[in-house]
């Protein structure tokens, strides 16, 4: 049995990259997962992945940006799986240029998904997390992770909607852990350093050494090493850690 046996988890923007390994780990924690993403289409592969890792799924098209859309999807999962111990904020997009020419549905693109998006489940899933009881009765709660950023932390040039967007998550995430956590539903956040992706393997190689000469760890971050930190951030090892931002990104910043 893993450290999630019998929990259900929620994860946003799950159809690749970040967000499907992560549902994958929950997985093989023992979580049941809803995967979540823009269409249901996108969903399948990762249903896929949870589903022979031995747990159960199920795949939900969501605007992560629409009130009514996030509160139709907990209703689904707490409908499928009865309630929701878990929400991963993973779902973001990023619409990059330099802030003087950066148009305004850029901007409300970026801060709608990245920021709008985290805010609308956390409300959506509050509740149902403050009801869940343990079998002894008490108090049950739940965790809630979102996916921040470094450069939420620290700034990029090209990205004030994208920083911006992440660095709204990072105070949301210390909120959010002031406001529920009398009611044992704690929220901490991952930020990423630069992860390995599709869209990273190709850009120059004079770019990947710039960056890798700012890590000290020698390496670019995997979407597994991501995944490995939400998964223990949703179990009960880190049941006296909340409102806290964990930076994953091989030393980049402090």
């Amino acid at each position: 049995m893993g450290n999630l046996e019998g929990k259900v988890a929620i994860v946003t923007g799950a159809g690749r990259g970040i967000g499907q390994q992560i549902a994958k780990k929950l997985a093989e924690q023992g979580a049941k997962v809803a995967v979540v993403d823009l269409k249901a289409e996108w969903c399948e592969e990762t249903v896929g992945l949870v589903k022979a890792a031995g747990s159960e799924a199920i795949g939900l098209g969501c605007n992560v940006a629409e009130s009514a859309d996030v509160d139709a999807t907990v209703k689904a999962v707490i409908a499928q799986f009865g309630t929701v111990d878990i929400m991963v904020n993973n779902a973001g997009i990023t619409k990059d240029g330099l802030l003087m020419r950066m148009s305004d549905e850029d901007w409300d693109a970026v801060l709608n998904v990245n920021l709008k998006g985290t805010f609308l489940f956390t409300r959506a899933v509050s509740r149902p997390m403050m009801k869940n009881k343990a079998a002894d009765g008490t108090s049950a709660g739940g965790s809630i992770i979102n996916i921040a950023s470094v450069v939420g932390i620290m700034g990029n040039a090209g990205q004030a909607n994208y920083t911006a967007s992440k660095g709204g998550v990072i105070a949301l995430t210390k909120t959010t852990a002031k406001e529920l956590g009398s009611r044992n539903v704690r929220c901490n956040a991952v930020a990423p350093g630069f992860i390995q992706s599709k869209m990273t393997d190709v850009l120059p190689e004079d770019v990947k050494k710039a960056y890798m000469d700012t890590i000290p760890l020698k390496r670019f971050g995997t979407a597994e090493d991501i995944a490995k930190c939400v998964a223990f951030l949703a179990g009960p090892d880190a049941s006296y850690i909340t409102g806290q931002i964990i930076s994953v990104n091989g030393g980049m910043i402090g």
